[in-house]
This record gives C-alpha cells, sequence and structure tokens, in this order.
C-alpha cells in the first residue's frame, strides 16, 4: 500500500512540474510584436499590433507615444529613418520611410513606391510638416498591329508630389518639375510658414523600348 502511494504522488510530481514548464512556454511566446525601424537620441519608430508609433523615453517606466498610422500587412514601411536637426534653435526630427504597393494585369505592371517626410516636435508632440512622393515604374506590353501579332514592352516612370528636403537652417524645400516652395520655421509660433514659391519650364521624360 505504501508503495502504491509513493508511485502515485511521483507521478503526481511529475504531471505539476511539466504543466508549470508548457504554461510558461506559453506566457513568453504570448508577448506583443514589436518591431523597432530607426532610432535617434531617445526616439524609436516601431510598429505594434499594425499600429506606426514614435516612442519617447523619457527615463519614465511608461514610454510617452506619438501616433503615425495605422499599417497594412503588405504595405509595410521600408527604408525607414530618424533624424535630428534645430531649426532656429528648435530641436526637431525628421521622420522618413518608404511603402510600397505592386499591381499586375496580362499587360501591365506597376510598382508604386511612396516616399514619406514628416516633421516632428517631440516636446510638444505635434507633427509639424508631412510630404509624400510617389514614384511608379510601368511596365507595359503593347501590340503594333491591329491583329497583335507583334508587340513591343514600354517602361514609363510617372512621378507624382514634391521631393522633399531641408535646408541647413532647418527650413523646408518642396520641389518638382514645374514649381519650387520653401517653407520656413517661426520659432515663435512653433510652426512652418510658406515662403516664396516659384517656377519652372515643364520637363518631359522619354518612354523607354523593348522589342518583344
Amino acid at each position: 500500500m505504501k508503495k502504491t502511494l509513493f508511485l502515485i504522488l511521483i507521478l503526481l510530481s511529475a504531471s505539476l512540474s511539466y504543466g508549470q514548464k508548457k504554461g510558461a512556454k506559453k506566457k513568453a511566446a504570448a508577448k506583443p510584436a514589436s518591431t523597432a525601424l530607426a532610432k535617434a537620441d531617445n526616439l524609436t519608430a516601431e510598429i505594434v499590433k499594425g499600429n506606426f508609433y514614435l516612442f519617447i523615453n523619457n527615463g519614465k517606466a511608461k514610454k510617452d507615444t506619438i501616433g503615425i498610422k495605422t499599417v497594412e500587412e503588405n504595405r509595410l514601411p521600408k527604408d525607414c529613418a530618424l533624424k535630428s536637426f534645430s531649426a532656429k534653435g528648435t530641436p526637431l526630427y525628421l521622420l522618413t520611410w518608404t511603402e510600397e504597393q505592386t499591381t499586375k494585369t496580362d499587360l501591365k505592371t506597376e510598382v508604386r513606391s511612396i516616399l514619406f517626410s514628416e516633421v516632428y516636435d517631440v516636446t510638444t508632440k505635434t507633427k509639424l510638416f508631412s510630404n509624400q512622393q510617389t514614384t511608379t515604374n510601368i511596365t507595359e506590353k503593347v501590340f503594333l498591329d491591329r491583329l497583335k501579332n507583334a508587340s513591343e514592352t514600354q517602361e514609363k516612370v510617372r512621378r507624382e508630389g514634391f521631393e522633399f528636403s531641408l535646408t541647413p537652417d532647418g527650413d523646408i524645400v518642396q520641389k518638382n518639375k514645374t514649381q519650387q516652395n520653401t517653407f520656413a520655421f517661426n520659432a515663435a509660433e512653433k510652426k512652418y510658414v510658406e515662403g516664396k514659391t516659384t517656377s519652372a519650364a515643364p520637363a518631359t521624360t522619354p518612354a523607354k523600348k523593348k522589342k518583344a
């Protein structure tokens, strides 16, 4: 009888130990997914549960956050970068990233790349400026006769929006083929103010052709 009770106790002890180890593994695997994409000073750009954030580490148990946007699985941010700079003595941060989307048909493929550039004042947790520049690379099969016996592959590039750049003083320049805009930082009002706009003669980019 004593031997039987002893064996039962050993089996129960082993079962409890296995259950605790299994439970610990499950808890460890249940941590929320978080991906750090870029860092600068005490800032990190991260994706948490499908949301894009700027996290500000101020030495507190809970970090301050700035919500950027909700992201889709097929358009996750790429080439993300954080840069600190100064505008009229005010420390600011430039966050840039790229999102890509591909559309395909039997005759045409479009690869759309959007470059986002956003300026933040971390002290006030405010977005001061936002710019989007889109470049679409198009590859298309074009038939040269009515009966579709001959064809060629044409490659084109379509650009939309403005190219974004910062001056050494922290001012912003937007530029495309026909126009240039400048924005100066107003330190008293903590915002960018539109300045001079200039125009340029339009230009065209010839399409590249490849014989099929």
